[in-house]
């Protein structure tokens, strides 16, 4: 088991919980398609140990800012730290899964 502990705390590494916000416009079909492909490599390599936030650009336009999205569909891991943002439809799982260090 990995464990990290500090002074009154034990952190279990393999309960981690990441935070993936996925910007969108739409549902258009490359917004559609980086869902579906990021919903799979989560499954396949967070099952149980992820949340998803979808975050339409065309309902919510300023929302872009808080993360400075340039163009969509954007992922943007938040946590664990550091930040990474990954840009496309998340077709190309190895990429991916470099990106987010996974």
């Amino acid at each position: 088991m990995n464990e990290i502990t500090g002074a009154d705390v034990a952190v279990t590494l393999d309960e981690e919980i990441w935070y993936l916000r996925l910007y969108v416009a739409g549902e258009s079909p490359r917004s559609v398609r980086a869902f579906a492909n990021l919903k799979s490599l989560c499954e396949a390599h967070l099952a149980g140990h992820y949340e998803i936030e979808v975050v339409d650009l065309v309902e919510h336009p300023e929302l872009a800012r808080g993360d400075d999205i340039l163009a969509i569909p954007t992922l943007v891991r938040r946590l664990p730290q550091p930040l990474r943002k990954i840009i496309g439809d998340l077709s190309d799982t190895e990429r991916v899964r470099v990106g987010l260090r996974l």
